[in-house]
C-alpha cells in the first residue's frame, strides 16, 4: 500500500466513511430489515430507500437540532410508509406493526454506528493531532449536531455541508469549497471517502489526492481503481498509510 507524502490537510466524507466504515447506508439498513424479518424483497426496499432519500432532499423533515437517531427514525418511517402505501410488503402488516419495525431498525442502526465509531473515531482523533481536518458532506442541515452527539465536533476546523452551501456531491464545486476551507493546495490535500462517484471522481477532478475507502457500496458505480492514490478497506488503515504511529 502506497505511502502518501507531502499531505498537509485531510478532507473527510462523513456518511459511509466515518459512521459505517465503508458500508453504504442502504446496505446497513437492509441488513437490519433482514435481521428483524421485515416481509419485503430487496428490490422493493431499495425503491423505498430511494423514495425516502428523495423525500428528505425535497422536504425539510430533518431539523438542525436533530441527532442521528432522529434522522434514522425519520428515514425508516418514510420507508415503511412507502412500503405500506404501495403494498410492497410480502405479508399483511398493520401500520402499527410496520412502524414498530421502523423503530427497531432505527435503534439498531444507531447502536451500530456507536460500535463503528469505536474504530473510526480514534482514527479521526489521531489525524487531527497531525493535520488540519475539514468535513465535506451531503447532509440535511444537522451535521454539526451529529458531530457533537458523537464527540467528533472538536476534530474538524471547518464543515462544508451540502444543504448549507447549496451544492451537492458529485459536483466538484463542493470539494473546491473544502479545499478553500482547508487553505492548502489541492495536491497537498487528501480526501477520504467511500463513494467512488461522489468522493473519488470529484476530488480528483479538483486536483486532490484521494484515499478511497472501498467497501459495500450501492452497486451501480463504474469503478477505475487506478484513479485513487490509495485504496483502503478499513479506515483504521489510514494512519499507517500516512506514516502515523498514533
Amino acid at each position: 500500500m502506497e505511502n502518501l507524502t507531502n499531505i498537509k490537510g485531510v478532507i473527510f466524507d462523513y456518511g459511509g466513511t466515518i459512521d459505517t466504515n465503508s458500508r453504504h447506508w442502504a446496505e446497513v439498513l437492509w441488513s437490519k430489515y433482514v435481521e428483524y424479518g421485515v416481509p419485503v424483497e430487496k428490490a422493493a426496499f431499495r425503491e423505498a430507500y430511494v423514495h425516502g432519500e428523495r423525500s428528505l432532499a425535497r422536504t425539510p423533515y430533518v431539523k438542525p437540532e436533530h441527532n442521528f437517531h432522529d434522522v434514522l427514525a425519520i428515514k425508516t418511517r418514510l420507508q415503511m410508509d412507502y412500503l405500506l402505501e404501495h403494498r410492497l410488503l410480502t405479508a399483511d402488516l398493520a401500520e402499527a406493526d410496520a412502524q414498530a419495525f421502523a423503530r427497531r431498525i432505527a435503534d439498531a442502526c444507531y447502536q451500530q454506528v456507536l460500535d463503528v465509531l469505536k474504530v473510526t473515531r480514534p482514527v479521526v482523533e489521531c489525524l487531527s493531532r497531525h493535520y488540519r481536518l475539514v468535513l465535506v458532506s451531503n447532509f440535511y442541515g444537522n451535521i454539526c449536531t451529529i458531530l457533537k452527539d458523537f464527540g467528533l465536533d472538536s476534530f474538524f476546523a471547518e464543515v462544508i455541508e451540502s444543504s448549507v452551501v447549496g451544492v451537492r456531491k458529485p459536483d466538484p464545486a463542493i470539494y473546491r469549497l473544502g479545499v478553500e476551507a482547508m487553505g492548502f493546495a489541492p495536491e497537498e490535500t487528501l480526501v477520504v471517502g467511500d463513494s467512488f462517484s461522489k468522493d473519488v471522481v470529484p476530488a480528483k477532478t479538483v486536483g486532490c489526492r484521494v484515499a478511497w475507502l472501498k467497501g459495500e457500496g450501492w452497486g451501480n458505480e463504474e469503478i477505475d481503481e487506478s484513479l485513487p492514490d490509495v485504496v483502503l478497506t478499513d479506515l483504521a488503515q489510514l494512519p499507517g498509510v500516512l506514516g502515523l504511529n498514533g
